[in-house]
């Protein structure tokens, strides 16, 4: 089995692998209307070569036959038209159901994105800024230590915080907290013991987070971190309401996302796919029965905690339908979320150029002037730059268990890919892979 750390690892740098964006908004189509998701007439009709198309099918068929994953989704949108929308293998390995349509799936990570758009709903409300130390959100902040050095032991020195992390550098991972999907860290070892993923909800975790220290002094570096779910305490405080009642409220009834919480209830326990893992030992895949160090929850009742940076399930649609809305710049269907600057905002990158990020602590990805972050997004300033075919200024991110998407505002393009693997897919970044053999494809973008 992986180890928690090779685990971590795989899931960050999946995560960061898949992803790239910037700020060409303003080179985006201006003059269509909102896109609704609609299927194409063919893939010709919005710049596709559909024999070309087909290398990705066949990719993606491969990797389900070669056993990496069991089954998988994928759909991809142009000018939201459906241009393919496929599934493959099984929903299950043990029942033998196969992967449908409306297969619901853990998202992890992916639950972040959406939790900075809950965010920035309330920003559009003038109830914070971006600048804002996190302390007037989180008062139980003000006495945080930072780690000055650490010792070969382990053994940590801190001093005081210079100032607290502001709310920018609270939805770019450059606050300075730690997580605990590793191990390697004092401060990551101290998420685990104190058991901050695992609280009993979010004012729990605030508590138990209050009392670790700040991995680095605020602004001066990139952590991925447990700051997203820093970030669903907020919205809960500053609305008043659940982070689910929130979501459901301000952005899954209005797009229609159905099947998209925080877990899933008894009709639909059904569809939930069953999460693998794969066996070093063997080189097949296994029923996950443990993650980041603790039990697999269920996801079949409700959570203790409601964690934004990575609780969700939901189907390919429904965050197909979330990912058409930052496409449409903040609408879809005539329903409107946020405005097109607000997106704009989470699309551009915000990491200081004097901010030296060599790493993301995994070897996974690093940060460049092609590669930046922006609010809750990863952003690709110079896709070329950065080795990839995507438009500049595309924004995605990834899950834990290798769910991946992109929104692509150059090309007005976006993907949705799901698989329910843990720890990598056993070969090539099928995110990396979805990109270049998407846009290959598209030979005729000026359509």
């Amino acid at each position: 089995m992986f180890t928690s750390r090779r685990l971590a690892a795989a899931m960050t740098a999946v995560a960061l692998a898949l992803a790239p964006a910037s700020t060409t908004w303003a080179q985006a189509r201006k003059a269509a209307p909102a896109a609704a998701l609609t299927v194409a007439a063919t893939p010709e009709s919005v710049g596709f070569d559909s024999q070309r198309l087909a290398r990705l099918d066949a990719y993606m068929a491969k990797v389900v036959a070669d056993g990496r994953v069991a089954g998988m989704t994928t759909l991809l949108a142009r000018h939201g038209k459906i241009v393919s929308y496929k599934t493959y293998g099984k929903k299950s390995l043990a029942t033998g159901e196969p992967m449908t349509r409306d297969t619901i799936f853990r998202i992890y990570s992916m639950s972040k994105p959406v939790t900075g758009v809950a965010m920035m709903i309330l920003f559009e409300e003038g109830r914070w800024r971006l600048d804002d130390p996190v302390t007037k959100y989180v008062p139980e902040f003000k006495n945080l230590k930072v780690v000055k050095s650490v010792d070969a032991n382990g053994k940590m020195t801190l001093e005081d915080m210079k100032r607290p992390p502001t709310m920018r550098e609270v939805m770019s991972h450059t606050a300075g907290f730690g997580y605990g999907l590793q191990d390697e860290h004092p401060v990551d070892k101290l998420y685990r013991e104190k058991g901050v993923l695992g609280a009993a909800g979010l004012q729990d975790m605030i508590n138990r987070t209050a009392e670790i220290p700040l991995m680095f002094q605020p602004g001066t570096a990139w952590y991925y971190s447990s700051s997203v779910d820093i970030q669903g305490y907020i919205v809960e405080k500053l609305s008043g309401q659940t982070l689910g009642q929130f979501m459901e409220q301000r952005i899954f009834r209005p797009l229609k996302m159905q099947d998209t919480s925080f877990y899933v209830p008894p009709a639909k326990a059904g569809r939930l796919a069953a999460l693998y893992v794969g066996n070093r030992d063997t080189g097949q895949i296994e029923e996950a029965k443990r993650i980041f160090g603790s039990d697999l929850p269920t996801y079949l009742s409700p959570p203790n905690m409601e964690s934004g940076g990575g609780g969700l399930v939901g189907t390919t649609m429904d965050y197909a339908r979330f990912a058409q809305m930052i496409a449409n710049k903040g609408e879809l269907d005539g329903v409107r979320i946020l405005s097109p600057a607000s997106v704009e905002l989470m699309g551009t990158n915000v990491i200081p150029k004097n901010v030296l990020v060599n790493s993301n602590g995994t070897t996974g990805a690093r940060f460049n002037e092609a590669v930046g972050f922006g609010l809750d997004f990863m952003v690709v300033n110079e896709p070329r730059v950065a080795g990839t075919l995507e438009g500049k200024g595309s924004m995605s991110w990834g899950g834990a268990a290798g769910t991946w998407f992109w929104v692509d505002p150059t090309n007005d393009l976006i993907f949705v890919g799901m698989i329910q693997r843990l720890g990598g897919t056993g070969g090539d970044d099928l995110g990396a892979a979805a990109r270049t053999l998407t846009y290959q494809a598209l030979t005729h973008p000026e359509k």
